[in-house]
């Protein structure tokens, strides 16, 4: 067992060192003519000052709600959460860092060999240290909980309900610490996935809406004010807000996992079912074990494009390539951890505890379901969303007659989109339960984030190539090269589609775990796992809950669109005070643009990255456990079917436009009304994929973290029991 738990810190280390050979290597590299470092130097100095200002705020909420916890839980809690905040807040500060370094290296390459294959390397090996950074330190983190409150204070050897804290409430220790974890991990999420989000949308659509529809001038023109701004979006939203997003995922489902086997080993002592402690060590180790050999299939599947001799024509091919091969090494290579960790227990006794029906291949078969589940999700969103399918071209089609079309097609496609991946899911679920209890389907969250180095690293390659084709178009390079961006951009979207089909997979899978253990937590061990939906707290809880996810959607799309108003406005007053910018004589002041997004980001953030954390508090305290049980169900449901629509919807407007750019339909390239009309729906779409859709799988994953964080405290004092104690 401890020779396992070496593999963790490991993987843990090799892939933080891999990040930082990546990380190094990239900087190296020459950033090209003095504009391109001029306009690189302005996106990375806003990008810094963006994210300390948050960073800054989000140091002050930590703290507080770190204080609460001492109070209301365990100090344990308190400082685990204050190790996962910093662990995620890391992982977003250094990929947002290397995206800023390499955009204009990217450019650069693109620049001087004129080689897609050799522009995607460089681009890749940005995106890996974002990657190699997540899963890095998401173990480096679990690692460090395991081994000082686990193992140096003995926290895993209790397994029952026997700290008492401040307020006289009993916990499991290792589970409430190990919750505390996830919840800092969740909280920076939310923050940089909200605040990155808002600020990138309220660039980007500002620069669209004058830019590219008033002014008929080119996407990223150096005339454009909006356009260091839109450019800073990108890193501060799609780089440091997906790298925090997807580490929150992979922990929330390594932890739903250990957690569970707790309340499994609870119900099995109850019932007499007779699952031994050593077996819950085991059951305790294997997400981690997994994850760390998902890791480390990762660092492989990723070298194995870095270090490829002869590269294709192809960047989607060979992206996928790695991505295949790290899913691939991770299911074999958990096959090895399954037998090591179960291969020796009892099968009878796994089966009638655990309900694991085919003996120690049990938690593997779940855990590869989930990695089947995840890659089958994102071939589903790649078919609605990449313009080598019909979908995103029949919606490219309908640019030809007109906005309104354009925006009731990608609608269509949106909603259309979402059956698929939740049969998916569905059918997941219940062939993880069957083979390996509700402890599967915990494995199955796990097992679909298990190679997210490989996704995220995939995912992050998108904003840097997108960055690199605006440093091209306002350093003026010849069309050739922002040919060759383009190309890496149209395949970063669809990249970042997959990426979020596979965020809200997990983040239901993961929720829904946290959700069976939430329910277990305020239940008599050996009780029957029920909620009773025709009980009208929780019925009336899970139509709130159903609500929650629009009230939630309609608050970011407004901070968006409250923020882009004040873009536009100062685009045009720039257009208009000063004519010398349209004609080049001038240069315009992206200063106030960044400002303007930076302050809307902060400003409008706020309230919506605090509504997951209030609401489910708040509604325990007043109505009680049964209500916030319909609440998560509501919500959870609800955000599934939500994200998937917006996701989609938003990419495939995205690649509809930049499939007319490339002249695919005759007649309608740049600058013609179905190109503008495409337009239209791209900047529609832009809240929707890049806020909306990424933040709906934090949101569910932090409600259920929060409440089964907090179940215990409400569960005993709340306003209706109180009532009806009266």
């Amino acid at each position: 067992m401890d020779v396992l738990i070496v593999l963790v810190i490991f993987a843990a280390m090799l892939a933080l060192a891999f990040a930082a050979f990546n990380f190094f290597g990239v900087k190296k590299m020459p950033e090209g003519t003095q504009r391109m470092s001029e306009i690189a130097s302005a996106i990375r100095v806003g990008a810094n000052a963006f994210i300390n200002y948050e960073y800054r705020v989000l140091f002050i909420v930590v703290l507080i709600v770190a204080v609460i916890l001492a109070i209301v839980t365990t100090w344990h809690a308190a400082v685990a959460l204050i190790i996962g905040a910093v662990m995620s807040a890391s992982a977003g500060y250094v990929g947002m860092k290397i995206a800023t370094f390499a955009n204009v290296r990217v450019s650069n390459r693109a620049r001087e060999t004129k080689d897609i294959g050799k522009t995607v390397k460089v681009a890749f090996r940005g995106g890996s240290v974002m990657g190699l950074c997540v899963g890095g330190f998401a173990m480096l983190g679990l690692f460090s909980v395991y081994m000082i409150f686990g193992v140096g204070m003995k926290q895993l050897d209790v397994t029952e309900a026997a700290v008492e804290n401040l307020i006289g409430l009993k916990f499991i220790p290792f589970t409430m610490t190990l919750s505390g974890y996830a919840l800092g991990c969740s909280m920076v999420a939310m923050f940089n996935r909200v605040g990155g989000g808002i600020y990138t949308k309220a660039a980007d659509m500002g620069a669209d809406l004058v830019g590219k529809t008033e002014a008929h001038i080119p996407e990223d023109d150096p005339r454009n004010p909006a356009t260091i701004a839109d450019n800073v979006g990108d890193n501060v939203g799609d780089v440091a807000g997906l790298g925090s997003d997807l580490l929150e995922s992979y922990v929330g489902a390594i932890s739903s996992g250990i957690i569970l086997a707790y309340h499994m080993f609870l119900r099995s002592s109850a019932l007499s079912l007779g699952m031994t402690k050593e077996l819950l060590g085991r059951c305790i180790l294997f997400p981690l074990i997994f994850a760390a050999v998902g890791l480390i299939a990762c660092s492989v599947g990723i070298a194995t494009l870095l270090f490829k001799r002869k590269m294709s024509r192809n960047p989607h091919k060979d992206l996928n390539g790695a991505t295949y091969v790290s899913a691939a090494l991770t299911v074999l290579l958990g096959l090895g951890a399954s037998y090591l960790l179960f291969g020796k227990s009892d099968g009878a006794m796994m089966k009638d505890a655990l309900g694991f029906a085919a003996g120690f291949f049990s938690p593997w078969i779940a855990a590869a379901v989930g990695i089947v589940s995840g890659v089958v999700i994102g071939m589903f969103a790649e078919f609605y969303t990449s313009a080598d399918y019909n979908p995103t071209r029949r919606l490219a089609r309908a640019s030809l007659e007109g906005p309104a079309l354009t925006i009731t097609q990608g609608m269509a496609l949106g909603m259309k989109s979402c059956m698929l991946p939740c049969i998916i899911l569905g059918l997941g679920i219940v062939v993880a339960y069957n083979v390996s209890g509700m402890y599967g389907v915990a494995m199955a969250a796990m097992g679909m984030l298990s190679f997210v180095t490989a996704t995220v690293s995939v995912d992050t390659y998108g904003p840097i190539s997108d960055n690199a084709g605006g440093i091209a178009e306002m350093s003026q390079l010849e069309p050739e090269v922002r040919q060759i961006t383009d190309t890496l951009d149209s395949v970063g979207n669809t990249t970042a589609a997959i990426g979020k089909g596979f965020a809200i997979g997990s983040g239901a899978l993961a929720a829904l775990a946290l959700m069976i253990s939430y329910l277990y937590s305020y239940q008599e061990a050996g009780a029957e796992l029920i909620l009773n939906l025709i009980n009208p707290w929780t019925l009336a809880g899970a139509i709130v809950g159903g609500a929650l996810p629009f009230l939630f959607s309609g608050m970011l799309i407004e901070a968006v669109a409250k923020a882009a108003r004040k873009m536009v406005d100062e685009v045009r007053r720039q257009f208009r005070e000063i004519p010398g910018i349209l004609t080049g004589k001038e240069k315009p002041d992206y200063k106030t643009c960044i400002e303007i997004s930076s302050k809307g980001a902060i400003g409008e953030m706020k309230v919506p990255s605090l509504l997951a954390i209030i609401v489910p508090v708040g509604c325990g305290f007043l109505f009680g456990a049964q209500f916030v049980g319909g609440l998560l169900i509501g919500s959870t449901i609800c955000s599934i079917m939500l994200a998937i629509f917006t996701g989609n919807a938003g990419g495939a407007w995205d690649n509809g436009k930049k499939y007319i750019e490339t002249g695919a339909i005759e007649g309608s390239g740049k600058g013609t009304p179905a190109h503008e009309a495409a337009v239209v729906g791209d900047t529609v779409g832009d809240p929707l994929k890049d806020t909306v859709g990424p933040c709906l799988d934090i949101f569910i994953k932090i409600m259920s973290t929060v409440s089964l964080v907090a179940v215990a405290v409400f569960n005993e004092f709340n306003l209706a029991s109180i009532l009806g104690w009266l």
